[in-house]
């Protein structure tokens, strides 16, 4: 062959397999392009996922940036403040996307009824391989960092560019969000007036071994949240809502919960685990029905009514947020309307009015 032909045909194979590898470069970006694009659509949802009341914003500061939707009832008016609730999502779950926690709870048509904001953080991705809060990590239990500080200073941005009422700024977690807003109550009492916790633990849940938890006392626990509340230490009434069946979070997790979080109350009182408060504890059941579970109402208060904690055990439900028109994955429609009994205990537990 004479070496004409053979440079020819070398450059011919080189073209080729430039060509091949630009093709193979298109491909490699295009998928990179549509997996991005899906991995958008389940944590954020489609454009068309959007009423005209909500809105979409991202909160950056020097712990990092966490994307958030904030919804508006329609009637508003911007001059009076509103109500927020901040509805924390569990694992497997993002706040406004696919299988989210907007969907679970159906806040949004509540607060369009009741005149409150509702505020849909979501995980940011990659810190978690499951999307969960990372409510387990003792770095994320502490005020001025992390995750803790990243959602106080949502709920601030809210107020602020919302006309939020920061007297009534209330914070709602399903299992590792409930943990977080467990953390999120403790280590700001002087943002959030009040929190529930669907499916979550105590303050510290991971310094507890689940086959020996008495290891582990609630006292210790409440001590550590306590701590975090320095110097703005007040009582933060809480409300708990817990599946009698349920396998992830069993109904233990709960009780500790609740014993811990009267624990803070009687640390806030004087210091001490003395009894001062001499707390009172009432239960009631709710009867169940065709097609709705059974529940018991246990309500811990001060001699006066001042709430301490409200309990609400639900029999049959598992791992689940209760409630009639929930969506979603992790939801039981059997069981009462969460939604708006979470609103009910928020809206008369407003901020004390400072002297």
């Amino acid at each position: 062959m004479p070496f004409d032909d053979l440079t020819t045909d070398r450059g011919v194979a080189k073209t080729r397999r430039q060509r091949r590898l630009v093709r193979a470069a298109a491909g490699l970006i295009a998928l990179l392009a549509m997996t991005a694009a899906a991995i958008a659509v389940v944590e954020f949802g489609p454009p068309w996922w959007m009423g005209e009341s909500d809105h979409n914003h991202v909160y950056t500061s020097e712990d990092g940036s966490l994307r958030y939707q904030v919804h508006v009832p329609p009637r508003r008016d911007a001059e009076t403040p509103l109500p927020v609730m901040m509805a924390l999502h569990g694992c497997g779950m993002t706040g406004y996307g696919v299988n989210s926690m907007k969907s679970a709870t159906q806040f949004n048509s509540l607060a369009d009824q009741e005149g409150f904001i509702v505020v849909y953080p979501t995980q940011r991705l990659f810190e978690n391989k499951l999307n969960c809060w990372n409510s387990a990590d003792p770095r994320e239990q502490l005020r001025y960092t992390g995750e803790p500080a990243l959602l106080a200073g949502v709920a601030r941005q809210v107020v602020e560019d919302y006309t939020g009422d920061p007297r009534q700024v209330h914070v709602v977690g399903a299992s590792s969000g409930a943990g977080t807003a467990v953390i999120l109550a403790a280590t700001y009492p002087d943002v959030f007036a009040s929190a529930t916790s669907v499916a979550g633990g105590e303050y510290g849940l991971n310094q507890v071994d689940p086959d020996h938890p008495e290891t582990t006392p609630t006292d210790y626990t409440a001590g550590q949240a306590w701590a975090q509340m320095g110097s703005r230490a007040r009582r933060v009434p809480l409300m708990i809502v817990q599946g009698a069946e349920d396998e992830v979070v069993p109904p233990i997790v709960a009780s500790r919960l609740t014993d811990q979080w009267s624990a803070i109350a009687e640390l806030v009182d004087d210091g001490l685990l003395n009894g001062s408060l001499r707390l009172v504890a009432r239960t009631t059941t709710v009867p169940g029905g065709p097609g709705a579970h059974e529940y018991a109402h246990t309500s811990i208060r001060t001699p006066d009514g001042q709430t301490v904690v409200d309990s609400y055990v639900v029999q049959g439900m598992g791992h689940d947020w209760p409630g009639p028109r929930a969506e979603g994955f992790f939801v039981d429609r059997a069981g009462p309307d969460a939604s708006a009994m979470i609103w009910d205990f928020a809206r008369r537990h407003p901020m004390p009015a400072t002297s």
